[in-house]
């Protein structure tokens, strides 16, 4: 496991009384919105404002109910894995009440299914057609659903805190628009798995229709920056 300290956050190593107090608090506190998480989720996603920028989240979500989940977004599955962002989904019901301009802001998953990115790391000591039962039926439910993300801390470029404005994030919608097998190697490689035969195997989850209102940075080309024109001035 990684060395909770070593995390490239600027400060000093976490002092004993506030160990102890951690230790205390877990052992005392109740955690329920936490202790709710449900699902593990890994995948890559591109910023909004600029589509050449690419950086993986682990997601970790819970059911607000039927129609709609939350994800809490690390850099890492690592106890010392920093917050980076949240993620919304909701269902395809939930979905078409939305007015077309926030439309804009969501994004598709069927291609994280199809292609094997979007992946649900297995626990140690499950076997591996066992877990992958499981993941199967819950890429069958995602895939449907729609996301919305927004990151805060852009550990891509190597920023030692969260800084400047909340960016709106988007998912990948085509093998041109992102190099699988130089993404994918080494985050295989750390969780065990292989996207080629994830795709394989999910050749019979049904693609569904995707709304015509989302991903637009792929669908129309247009970049979304969120910082308001004055604010650049």
């Amino acid at each position: 496991m990684a060395d909770k300290e070593v995390n490239n956050a600027p400060g000093e190593p976490t002092s004993m009384k506030h160990r102890a107090l951690e230790s205390g608090a877990a052992a005392m506190q109740d955690f329920s919105p936490v202790n709710q998480i449900c699902a593990h989720l890994n995948a890559f996603h591109s910023y909004a404002s600029d589509p050449t920028r690419c950086v993986e989240a682990n997601h970790y979500c819970t059911h607000v109910n039927e129609d709609v989940r939350q994800c809490i977004i690390y850099d890492s599955p690592e106890a010392n894995a920093r917050l980076i962002g949240v993620e919304y989904m909701v269902s395809p019901r939930i979905f078409a009440t939305l007015d077309h301009d926030e439309k804009k802001m969501w994004h598709s998953h069927s291609f994280e299914v199809k292609s094997g990115m979007l992946i649900m790391p297995g626990p140690t000591g499950v076997p591996n057609a066992v877990w992958e039962k499981a993941e199967k039926s819950e890429m069958n439910d995602v895939i449907g659903w729609y996301g919305k993300t927004f990151h805060f801390w852009q550990v891509d470029r190597g920023d030692k805190l969260p800084l400047g404005p909340p960016q709106l994030m988007m998912s990948y919608t085509s093998p041109s628009q992102i190099d699988l097998h130089k993404k994918l190697k080494d985050r295989d490689s750390r969780f065990g798995t292989d996207y080629k035969h994830k795709a394989e195997i999910r050749k019979d989850i049904p693609e569904p229709e995707v709304a015509p209102d989302v991903d637009i940075i792929w669908t129309q080309g247009k970049k979304i920056d969120m910082v308001p024109e004055e604010s650049k001035k």
